[in-house]
C-alpha cells in the first residue's frame, strides 16, 4: 500500500465522513446496535461515540486499512466497551456462522470491490433473528443525477479509496438474502448532489 493510500487517504476519509450531516445519519442507526456487533469498515472509529454502551457486549471492527486503524487508536482506546480488530477486507469475515447479533454498515458498502461476496459473509455470520443496520450513499432516483453519477464514478473512485457513488444499496441487500424492514432516503444537505443520496434503515435475514 502506497503513501497516499496509507497516510493521505485515511485523513481525507476521516474528514469527509466526519461532517455534521453524516454524523447525524450515524446517530440514526448506530445506537440501535446491540449484543455482539460486527462493524464492517470501522475505518477511523467515527461510529464509536454513537454506540449505546449498555446494549453492547463486544464490537468486532473489520478494517483492512492499516492507516485507518492507526487513525482510530484514540477512539478505540476511549471506548467504554471491548473492540477487537479484524484486519481483513469485507469479503473475508473470520467469524463463525450465526455468531453476530448486529451487523453495522455505515458508508462502507460503496468501497468493497466484491460487495455481493461481502454481504454473503455478513448474512452467514448474522444470527437468525439478528439485525443489519445500515446508512449508506448510492444511486439517486433522479435520472439527471444518476446520469452524472455514472459519468463521474470511474474518476471519483480512483481518488476516494474505491468509493462508488452509483450502487443500488437496497437491491444489493435484498439480492444477498436480507429483508428490508425499514428504509428511509433523502439527499444529504451540504453534500455534492452526485454523492448525496442516502439510504438508511434496518434489515433482517430473509
Amino acid at each position: 500500500m502506497g503513501f497516499y493510500e496509507n497516510h493521505v487517504l485515511p485523513r481525507l476519509i476521516d474528514l469527509g465522513c466526519g461532517t455534521s450531516p453524516i454524523s447525524k445519519q450515524r446517530q440514526k442507526v448506530v445506537p440501535r446496535a446491540e449484543g455482539r456487533v460486527l462493524e464492517v469498515g470501522m475505518g477511523s472509529g467515527l461510529n464509536i461515540p454513537f454506540y449505546d454502551p449498555s446494549r453492547i457486549e463486544l464490537v468486532w471492527g473489520l478494517e483492512p486499512s492499516e492507516g485507518m486503524r492507526r487513525r482510530a487508536r484514540e477512539r478505540v482506546a476511549a471506548a467504554p466497551f471491548e473492540i477487537r480488530w479484524l484486519d481483513l477486507p469485507g469479503e473475508e469475515v473470520p467469524l463463525d456462522d450465526d455468531s453476530v447479533d448486529t451487523v453495522l454498515l455505515t458508508y462502507t458498502l460503496c468501497t468493497i470491490p466484491d460487495f455481493r461476496a461481502a454481504l454473503s459473509q455478513m448474512r452467514r455470520v448474522l444470527k437468525p433473528g439478528g439485525q443489519l443496520l445500515f446508512s449508506e450513499h448510492g444511486a439517486a432516483p433522479d435520472a439527471s443525477v444518476r446520469r452524472w453519477q455514472d459519468r463521474v464514478n470511474p474518476i471519483w473512485k480512483r481518488f476516494t479509496g474505491g468509493c462508488n457513488i452509483n450502487r443500488e444499496v437496497p437491491a444489493a441487500l435484498e439480492e444477498m438474502g436480507f429483508r428490508i424492514d425499514e428504509l428511509d432516503t433523502m439527499y444529504l444537505p451540504g453534500t455534492p448532489r452526485i454523492a448525496a443520496f442516502q439510504y438508511w434503515g434496518h434489515a433482517t435475514p430473509a
